[in-house]
């Protein structure tokens, strides 16, 4: 089952049948993780064929990984299949 940790904490968990793979990252339901760690961010980036990205940041135990988690909130039509899902980075460990 894929998970999420940072910090010591299970950011995200979602059986494998329910997580899509792009571009080698893991891109979890939204209803399976966890709210309480996320901050939302004001860092957008643009992906030339998924869309512009938002960002979260995870704070875990009074620390902050700033920008660690991205999603698109209006994916294009050839990344539909991310919509209403999240990824993440920067030293957030994902196992599939």
């Amino acid at each position: 089952m894929p998970k999420a940790t940072w910090n010591g904490a299970v950011i995200a968990e979602a059986p494998s049948n329910a997580v899509e793979v792009v571009e080698g990252n893991i891109y979890f339901p939204i209803a399976s993780v966890n709210a309480d760690f996320l901050q939302p961010s004001d860092h957008h980036t643009v992906c030339g064929w998924k869309g512009t990205a938002s960002y979260y940041s995870i704070a875990v135990d009074g620390e902050v990984n700033r920008d660690a988690a991205w999603f698109y909130p209006e994916p294009k039509d050839a990344a539909k299949q991310i919509a209403g899902r999240v990824a993440f980075w920067r030293g957030v460990k994902v196992d599939a």
